[in-house]
């Protein structure tokens, strides 16, 4: 498509992985915007296959990398026939810098590496959706925790994405700047953005950092088709959940069609 930016890859290792198929570690980025000059780091996973595969795109939360996604969720959705991709988001994984990270504290840094987090996850999209192995038509994100958050901010400005996974994810929290902060990460505004692809809600009953009154006011405001599981947890849920989440998303990216 005229406008569109190159992406162009770079491939670190690819290997083997339990249950068949390919494990690839690799860096991606754009021929400009911010990954042009700092490649975003990347783990692919293929299940052995003939024809494109369904494929989801994986963003862990605060403080989390790329391979706890690739070794939890995406251990379970491999054998399943779904490929997943998973992303270090911005000051994570191998992009950390613990004096970078002290040093964004400003309200409008901080703004501007939500911007860029939104856009490297459309990049990775964009990503997947170009291989020659996935079917572009039945992609999905899973976010755990932020990386739920930033799964909304990706909805509301993209439909490439068919269904969605949020785990331990939820509504801003009651506190007095709530409302400056939905002028820049509006939860509501992009559950509602959804707009009929399929949600699944996956939630912790004793989690204490997203409360359950978080997940019920998201879950309230999204649209048909949706579910809401709840789990004896806190903010980190079982390996049950994970696979129980796994199994959902490939009975729904198997029914899904392109939607409008």
């Amino acid at each position: 498509m005229a406008g569109r930016k190159r992406i162009s890859q770079r491939v670190i290792e690819e290997r083997p992985i339990d249950g068949g198929g390919r494990g690839i570690t690799l860096t991606f980025r754009a021929d400009d915007g911010p990954s042009a000059a700092s490649p975003i780091p990347a783990v692919l996973r293929l299940p052995r296959a003939i024809e494109r595969v369904p494929a989801a795109l994986l963003l862990h939360g605060y403080a989390s990398r790329k391979e706890d996604m690739a070794e939890s969720v995406g251990e379970a959705l491999v054998p399943l026939g779904i490929a997943t991709l998973s992303i270090d988001l911005p000051l994570h994984g191998e992009r950390a810098d613990p004096f970078e990270l002290r040093s964004v504290r400003n309200p409008f840094e901080l703004a501007e590496r939500w911007r860029t987090a939104i856009e490297e996850a459309q990049l990775a999209l964009r990503f997947l959706g170009a291989r020659p192995e996935i079917d572009r038509e039945r992609l999905a994100v899973i976010g755990y925790s932020l990386g739920s958050y930033l799964s909304l901010a990706v909805a509301e400005r993209d439909r490439a994405a068919r269904a969605f996974v949020l785990a331990a994810g939820g509504d801003l929290p009651d506190f007095p700047l709530a409302q400056l902060i939905r002028s820049v990460a509006d939860p509501l505004r992009g559950v509602r953005a959804l707009a009929g692809r399929p949600l699944l809600m996956v939630h912790g009953r004793r989690d204490r950092t997203i409360l359950p009154a978080q997940a019920e006011r998201l879950f309230a405001a999204a649209d048909e088709p949706k579910e809401i599981r709840w789990w004896d947890a806190g903010h980190y849920l079982p390996h049950a959940a994970v696979h129980d989440a796994a199994e959902w998303l490939a009975r729904t990216l198997r029914s899904v069609t392109a939607a409008a």
